[in-house]
Order: C-alpha cells, then sequence, then structure tokens
C-alpha cells in the first residue's frame, strides 16, 4: 500500500526490479529485433530519428503493438495488474512505445502531461516505464514535480521537439522546486499519472544508450473527449509536418 499511497500523494512512484533479469533480457532482445527488422518498413509517423540519415540515432517507436510479440506483451499480466491496482480498476492498454537519448545528443524532453494528448476523463490513466538501461541525470532520466496531477492540466503549446508535439510554456523555477528524479537500474520502472507534470534532459554521455519501453494505460472508466483530442492530433500533424513527417 505504501507505493500505492505515493503513487496517489505524489502522482509517480519508483519501482525497483519491476522486471527479473529474465524478463529484461527477453524485453531487451525482443526490441533489438523489433529495431532490426521493423524499423526499416514503418511509416515516418512511427519511429521518430535524431538525423534520419544515422540509424544509430532512433529516438522514438509508437505503437509498437502492430508487431505480434509486442501486440501479446501488451497483455503481460505482471504490467496489466500493476496498472490496475494503483488505478483501482480494471484497464486496457493504449500503447506501447520505446525511447532512448542515444550518446552525444541534446535533444531533451520538454515538460508537458500525457493526458494533454490523451484527453480522457475522469483522468484515469497511467504510464509504466521501464528502463532498458542504467539511467541517471548524466543521461537523461525523467524529472517529476509532485502532487502536479492533482491540479488542472496546464496550458500547452507547439514544442520544438520531435516525439513531443506539446510542452508547456511557462515551466518555472517554482516546478523545479517541486521535482523528483530516479536513477534507475535496467528492469527498474517508473509509474507516473496522465497528469503528472514530467520532463526529461539530454544524454551528455559519450558511448551509453537511454532506452526505455513504456505502456500507457487507460482505466475502463476513463472516456475520450473527442473534440479535444481532435485538435491536438491536428496540431501535432502540423508539428510533424515541419519536421517533415507524414501523418498516417
Amino acid at each position: 500500500m505504501t507505493n500505492k499511497k505515493n503513487f496517489d500523494q505524489d502522482g509517480f512512484v519508483h519501482l525497483p526490479s519491476f522486471l527479473t533479469n529474465l524478463q529484461l533480457v527477453e524485453l531487451q532482445k525482443a526490441v533489438e529485433r523489433y529495431i532490426l527488422e521493423k524499423v526499416p518498413q514503418l511509416k515516418q509517423s512511427d519511429v521518430f530519428f535524431d538525423n534520419p540519415e544515422k540509424p544509430e540515432t532512433l529516438k522514438q517507436l509508437q505503437r509498437m503493438e502492430q508487431d505480434p510479440f509486442f501486440e501479446n506483451y501488451s497483455r503481460h499480466s505482471h504490467w496489466n495488474k500493476t496498472a490496475s491496482d494503483f488505478l483501482g480498476e480494471p484497464v486496457e492498454v493504449l500503447g506501447v512505445e520505446y525511447f532512448n537519448k542515444p550518446p552525444k545528443t541534446k535533444h531533451e524532453t520538454p515538460p508537458h502531461q500525457d493526458n494533454h494528448y490523451f484527453c480522457l476523463a475522469p483522468p484515469q490513466v497511467l504510464t509504466i516505464w521501464v528502463a532498458l538501461d542504467y539511467i541517471d541525470d548524466e543521461n537523461g532520466c525523467i524529472h517529476y514535480v509532485r502532487g502536479s496531477h492533482r491540479l488542472p492540466i496546464r496550458e500547452h503549446r507547439l514544442s520544438s521537439t520531435l516525439g513531443f508535439s506539446q510542452c508547456i510554456p511557462d515551466y518555472s523555477q517554482s516546478d523545479m522546486d517541486c521535482e523528483s528524479k530516479f536513477t534507475c537500474l535496467p528492469g527498474d520502472a517508473v509509474i507516473h499519472h496522465g497528469n503528472t507534470i514530467h520532463r526529461a534532459g539530454p544524454n551528455l554521455t559519450k558511448n551509453h544508450q537511454r532506452r526505455a519501453l513504456a505502456m500507457v494505460f487507460r482505466g475502463k472508466s476513463a472516456s475520450r473527449d473527442y473534440q479535444r483530442f481532435n485538435t491536438y492530433l491536428e496540431s501535432s500533424n502540423q508539428q510533424q509536418a515541419s519536421f517533415g513527417i507524414e501523418s498516417n
């Protein structure tokens, strides 16, 4: 109950050793196989690079559940039960995603709230984010603003970061003063509420990846506001188009 209490109070929680070593190795190999076999065939809107001419700068994969392994993995009992326990109701998976900050890349994850993208009410949604590498402040750990999930969604505007189309423009020192961050070992999870403000810095290391796999879970009670969601999609497509990426 301590983890649930912390999640309800702070909007995030760190779960060390969420995956066993065997589970971690299985997932790492599946991600590597997906990148090798599937990425060359993906639509532009499902795979993002820092530099499209350099495959080693792969930074983000969306909708990985289109692959049979990850479609099946999205039903993994441990992940789903954890999400259900924290949201307090049955859940369904909204998506499987991969995030990386390759070595010596300068892109930051701008401060944002996931539910600004999802447009769900009530905001019964969370993300389980599992480290595939050692992740600390030097290679871009996530910073969370404590208690921000208990406040209204902040204003978002278009960002200049591919993969994160919207950001909070008035993020301030008072927000930073409420931040928490976690060093994660491979297999650790951080779980955050869909309304929790979070950001991440660049990867300043010379040769260390910063890879993670995430799944988004929606509680059965949550419904999408399609008017807001369609407005968001239009804005997101415009932002991607500015990078030369065609929308689905």
